[in-house]
């Protein structure tokens, strides 16, 4: 069962004005299902996991595209990056001789930033990219798309809307959260353990040596599962180091390979200065709680709801459900955190220019005090909007004038 995709119209508007599109995302999200799906009906597809299809990608571009004309679908299209250089000439020769070359080419991979360099090289100026993750909440229900907006007055102004969104207790967040939002585990209700054990066992033997020549498998398994029971916390890249046994250098590029394969999300703390930004400490979230769920080895959601990581895993949650809205929206996520010398931190900051709106995640329906630390914003010269504690309220209330409670179930 297909489950339609908030991107679909997003795609096929650019499809009309770039002769490139460029889907990212980790493997199993859907990308190719999707433009599958899509696609008109003499659009052809073919992926590069085909061995001779990647034989001849490789050894001869033009009779390639002979052999597979535009317009066209390449899945898996990291494995020969060298197209791009082909693609370039087929645009441009197009544009050239005055023909129509909007929505010649769809591409797809899992290694996003390894294809970014030679995108950005390549085909600047006639390729649209979008980050996919997995399912989203309002995906799963079949709900409307929305972009995840912080200010009090967007979402009055959606109340009614989100009104009508079925409301959910506190333990069917939980199961949510446990099953994760892999297509495929939700469309055909699969065993969850065999689909991830199956889903790790793939990323280990095929993204990641080709992301990255890595001799120590079982290093990196330990890792990942070092990195899972953190979700939601800082990253330490000596911490993780020491309980690994490899170097720092060595972990910085393990957490680099996470990020450019879609399995984490990196959130970096506000900084007036943006230099500052990129090296101070992060924060890390799995992009899919089910994965991470799997690597902590909890047996089930009761179990993950009532043990010491519910919280981290619901802030991963919500985290990740808003980064989904933006990339389902072609929008690249302008997130941030907070966290002071004196450990007083705010969960999520939505800046812009000299103001942001401070955001908490809870698990009670109605937390006290949950804005007590937003008096920082001060220091570093924000001015602080009314904020948002999204918990496991029923509906939108007012705790004060500067702090209202957004339903979990709204996400």
């Amino acid at each position: 069962m297909y489950i339609k995709r908030h991107l679909e119209e997003e795609i096929l508007n650019t499809s009309n004005a770039y002769p490139v599109i460029m889907v990212c995302g980790a493997r199993q999200v859907g990308k190719s299902t999707m433009l599958y799906h899509i696609k008109e009906p003499a659009r052809y597809y073919i992926s590069l996991d085909d061995r001779n299809a990647k034989r001849l990608a490789e050894n001869d571009p033009p009779l390639f595209f002979e052999t597979y004309p535009p317009p066209l679908i390449i899945d898996e299209f990291q494995r020969v990056p060298s197209l791009l250089i082909e693609i370039k000439r087929i645009v441009d020769e197009k544009a050239l001789r005055g023909e129509k070359n909007n929505g010649l080419f769809w591409l797809t991979g899992s290694q996003k930033f390894k294809m970014m360099k030679n995108v950005a090289e390549t085909l600047a100026g006639r390729i649209a990219i979008f980050e996919m993750a997995g399912l989203s909440q309002s995906e799963i229900n079949g709900q409307e798309k929305h972009l995840f907006s912080p200010d009090i007055n967007t979402i009055k102004e959606r109340q009614q809307l989100f009104s009508q969104y079925p409301k959910k207790t506190i333990k069917k967040i939980y199961e949510n959260i446990f099953r994760g939002s892999m297509p495929k585990i939700i469309s055909e209700h699969i065993d969850h353990n065999r689909y991830y054990m199956n889903y790790v066992n793939t990323y280990l033997e095929r993204d990641i040596k080709d992301l990255s020549q890595i001799g120590k498998l079982n290093e990196f398994y330990d890792f990942l599962v070092y990195m899972a029971a953190r979700t939601a916390q800082q990253l330490n890249y000596n911490d993780i180091a020491n309980a690994i046994g490899v170097s720092a250098p060595t972990i910085k590029e393990w957490v680099s390979i996470l990020e450019r394969s879609g399995i984490i999300f990196i959130l970096r703390p506000y900084f007036n200065n943006i230099s500052k930004r990129l090296v101070k400490t992060p924060k890390i979230y799995f992009m899919d709680t089910g994965l991470a769920a799997y690597l902590c080895r909890w047996p089930n959601a009761q179990t993950l709801e009532n043990g010491a990581m519910d919280g981290a895993f619901l802030e991963t949650f919500v985290v990740s459900e808003i980064i989904k809205s933006y990339y389902n929206a072609g929008i690249e996520p302008n997130l941030f955190y907070y966290r002071d010398s004196d450990k007083k931190e705010i969960d999520l900051l939505f800046v812009n220019q000299n103001q942001a709106i401070p955001v908490e995640i809870k698990k009670a329906k109605t937390p006290q005090d949950a804005h007590k630390n937003f008096g920082v914003l001060e220091k570093i010269n924000l001015q602080a909007q009314t904020g948002l504690v999204i918990c496991a309220t029923d509906e939108l209330l007012p705790y004060n004038r500067q702090l209202w409670y957004y339903p979990l179930a709204w996400l």
